[in-house]
């Protein structure tokens, strides 16, 4: 029988990303809302760490299973690092990917490229009963694009300009961007980890 991995999260874009990612491993991969919980932890943590921190440990000890909890988002170089842990909430709590991705170029409408370069990071905390949670990270290296480009992905995807591919995040096809982007390279930690837990290690 398959151990289950709790992904804190409500977004089902970022469970789909993850069954996919863990799809080779023995694990039965749900959400927030598969197993009833609809409360959220507060945030509070001044980095990505601390918040993914927080929410793993929180709903591990709620539901006390092997839980798995990311915080992520994007670091504009010319914005001092913004919209950083702030990056879902960056125009108010209740706007929208596509407020958020306006709000972003009207703040950069003047900067030209070659100024514009930015990161996804996301960090990862793995908690289960008993054991201390363990911490991976990951990052992807692009630049703001002028305007939304792609279909894909979610939040700033089509924002994400990545020259090296010459496309948006939101271009890339589901088994690329899991390959190359922060939460796939974190997630690919993660999998190490949880391949040891898996073996009792």
């Amino acid at each position: 029988m398959n151990k289950t991995l709790l992904i804190a999260t409500h977004n089902r874009g970022k469970l789909h990303e993850y069954q996919q990612i863990f799809a080779d491993l023995p694990l039965h991969v749900v959400s927030l809302d598969e197993i009833g919980v609809s409360w959220d932890v507060d945030e509070s943590g001044q980095t990505f760490a601390e918040n993914a921190r927080l929410k793993a440990q929180a709903y591990c000890a709620a539901t006390q299973l092997l839980t798995l909890a990311d915080d992520s988002g994007l670091e504009v170089d010319a914005l001092g690092g913004e919209p950083g842990v702030r990056s879902a909430r960056y125009a108010g709590p209740n706007a929208t990917a596509t407020e958020r991705n306006q709000l972003l170029l009207e703040r950069l409408k003047h900067l030209p490229q070659g100024q514009r370069q930015a990161r996804f990071r996301c960090v990862i905390a793995l908690a289960q009963p008993n054991h201390a949670i363990r911490i991976v990270e990951g990052e992807c290296l692009g630049e703001i694009a002028f305007a939304p480009r792609g279909r894909g992905g979610f939040g700033y995807d089509p924002l994400f300009f990545m020259p090296s591919y010459n496309c948006t995040m939101a271009q890339l096809c589901d088994a690329e961007k899991n390959r190359v982007s922060h939460r796939g390279r974190a997630a690919e930690g993660a999998k190490v980890l949880l391949a040891e837990i898996i073996r009792g290690v």
